[in-house]
């Protein structure tokens, strides 16, 4: 009777990565604040009774005062309609979550060059000297460093394993490697919605108040009629304008923060990929 050899199983997962507890505290309070505050901005600074030579002086018109007369460019957006304050709302939201952004993902790109530290990462496997390279992983403090530090943690485990074949431990390291990225990767691109829905939409909504300013513009022209009329027919559609420009300046400010976030993130997804590449190639030309 032929003899059966147990065949060596894979390694149960014991990872060392471990979930980054990090509350999307902003994602919910920061919409809410530039809404108010985006209001308070048309409303108190923009709406000011002494920005205007004939202001509204009905005082239960708190929420939207009918004042008349802008006396300067900037106050003139007041008039530009309701639509005004959620576009300076829609503004203050890039620009928050833009500094959001900025400071994760330079925290997220760690220290010193990305491969340069692979570079130094290799010498050192090549050497098999794993714990020096673990300790580079550490000055690292980045992503790339994370991710290549559970690698590592696996690839020391795995050059004392004697039950796995050479194939088995690499796929191991791998896994291992898989499962930081995937910790990882949603820690980056997290709020990168806002930007890019406001590139989208801001426009639109800029264009919605220009819409509305001129339909109010020309119910004017329609129920006085005379030159009066059309002095307030051309006023109404430079107000109208503003909303225009707003939301085109908006848009433009999103689009670009949202393509120079993603491209350096493309740059840390590409450091963890050639990561990941550098530990298998490594360990199977190493401990074969």
């Amino acid at each position: 009777m032929a003899e059966t050899k147990p065949t060596a199983t894979a390694a149960k997962s014991n990872s060392t990565a471990k979930p980054k507890k990090s509350s999307n505290l902003i994602a919910t309070i920061a919409p809410i604040a530039c809404i108010i505050g985006g209001y308070l901005i048309w409303r108190v600074l923009l709406g000011s009774a002494s920005n205007f030579t004939s202001p509204d002086p009905d005082a239960s018109h708190w929420f939207w005062p009918s004042h008349k007369g802008p006396k300067g460019t900037f106050t003139k957006m007041y008039e530009g309609g309701i639509v005004v304050p959620i576009l300076i709302a829609s503004f203050l939201v890039v620009l928050t979550f833009a500094i959001e952004r900025l400071l994760t993902i330079r925290q997220a790109a760690g220290s010193g060059n990305i491969s340069e530290f692979i570079r130094k990462i290799q010498f050192h496997l090549a050497n098999k000297e794993v714990d020096k390279a673990i300790a580079e992983c550490d000055k690292q403090k980045g992503s790339v460093g994370n991710v290549m530090k559970s690698g590592l943690s696996k690839y020391k485990e795995m050059i004392t394993n004697t039950e796995l074949d050479t194939d088995q431990k690499v796929l191991n390291i791998q896994k291992e490697i898989e499962e930081a990225t995937a910790l990882e990767l949603p820690m980056l691109e997290k709020n990168l919605v806002f930007l890019s829905t406001i590139a989208s939409v801001a426009t639109l909504l800029g264009l919605f108040g220009t819409v509305l300013g001129m339909i109010r513009s020309f119910s004017k022209l329609g129920d006085e009629g005379g030159g009066e009329a059309a002095r307030e027919l051309s006023q109404g559609i430079s107000e109208a304008l503003y909303n225009t420009a707003l939301g085109i300046g908006t848009s433009a400010v999103a689009i670009v923060m949202y393509n120079v976030f993603t491209t350096r993130i493309d740059a840390i997804t590409y450091g963890i990929d050639e990561s990941g590449f550098t530990l298998t190639q490594s360990f199977a030309a190493n401990y074969k």
